[in-house]
């Protein structure tokens, strides 16, 4: 019984804080490119015709209507273990990277149905989750409680697509 309780006050007690990671914007210089260049490196320019549906990886807002962004392809799970992996993500022209505070979380999320899938330490999924944005924050502490998740990589469930990474602080 001692066991069973001093279990649950470690786990309690465990730091649940995180942060939400942007990502670089190294992509800037592409909107210079014309269209065969950007195809070429399987990329295209779009004008934003709705909003929220243009989701900026670098600054996590959606993108304004009549704004340029980017589609291109994006190596998000750079790991040794089977679950590399990329996918397409949207870029704002001239987005600057949004630094979040610990334990926020940027409106764009909040919207949309997402996927949260959990790593340890070796890059290994541990769990995958399917939830409302509004869920999130709970969801990230519940999950951050289990000792073994290291990492969350955060997608739209819909199209599957790549959002953010939220560590353990």
């Amino acid at each position: 019984m001692n066991t069973l309780l001093s279990k649950l006050s470690q786990t309690l007690n465990m730091n649940t804080n995180f942060k939400i990671s942007a990502i670089k914007n190294k992509y800037n210089h592409l909107f210079g490119l014309n269209e065969k260049e950007l195809n070429s490196k399987g990329i295209i320019k779009i004008i934003v015709d709705k909003k929220p549906g243009f989701p900026c990886r670098v600054t996590l807002e959606d993108a304004e209507i009549g704004e340029e962004v980017l589609l291109l392809p994006y190596k998000y799970h750079k790991t040794e273990s089977p679950y590399q992996a990329s996918g397409p993500i949207f870029i704002r022209k001239n987005a600057t990277m949004v630094n979040l505070e610990i334990n926020e979380i940027p409106e764009m999320l909040f919207k949309r149905l997402q996927s949260l899938r959990v790593y340890d330490k070796n890059g290994m999924m541990i769990e995958a989750k399917t939830l409302e944005g509004k869920d999130i924050r709970n969801e990230i502490k519940v999950i951050f409680s289990n000792e073994m998740a290291s990492y969350i990589q955060i997608h739209n469930a819909n199209p599957g697509c790549y959002n953010c990474q939220v560590n353990r602080v």
